[in-house]
């Protein structure tokens, strides 16, 4: 399985990536050697929270390549008047009258209480490719769906201000 990426969701994971070996990995290494300078580790709690802080920076290295080296990198093109990623849409709930509003953006840089989606989510999935005046059908699972009416769509573009999820 890969996760569909912009070359901005690739460059923002480089650079984090970077920082963590450099400059985060080094800092822990130094916290590490000096809470084990204080004796007795069975006891040193600054020694345990430092191996934590440790293990928690490898891990994220470790998602970090992961999620490079797997990517499929995708265009950000969307005709004029469709929904396309980085857009914000506003749609109609049919069952309960009201409008709400959204962006759609690729996975890694969702943040659905801010009402930033994925492309990859039920809803974001079913407003893909959308037209304004468009009914789609957001099916939650086999069993459970409700549709929604497109009523504006803002085009947007890819740009670096959205930050991209951490773990």
């Amino acid at each position: 399985m890969y996760d569909e990426l912009t070359q901005v969701d690739i460059d923002k994971m480089k650079e984090e990536l970077e920082y963590r070996i450099t400059v985060v990995r080094p800092q822990i290494l130094e916290d590490v050697k000096f809470a084990r300078s204080h004796g007795d580790l069975s006891e040193n709690f600054e020694y345990h929270a430092a191996k934590r802080e440790r293990g928690k920076n490898e891990s994220r290295i470790r998602y970090l390549r992961g999620m490079i080296k797997t990517a499929k990198i995708i265009e950000v093109k969307s005709e004029e008047g469709t929904v396309g990623l980085f857009d914000t849409v506003t749609f109609l709930i049919e069952q309960t009258g009201t409008e709400e509003k959204v962006r759609i953006v690729t996975s890694l840089r969702r943040d659905p209480f801010l009402k930033i989606i994925s492309n990859q989510s039920p809803m974001g999935s079913a407003l893909m490719g959308a037209k304004v005046g468009d009914r789609v059908q957001v099916k939650i699972d086999e069993n459970r769906s409700y549709f929604v009416v497109v009523k504006q769509i803002e085009k947007g573009k890819d740009d670096d201000t959205l930050e991209i999820r951490k773990f």
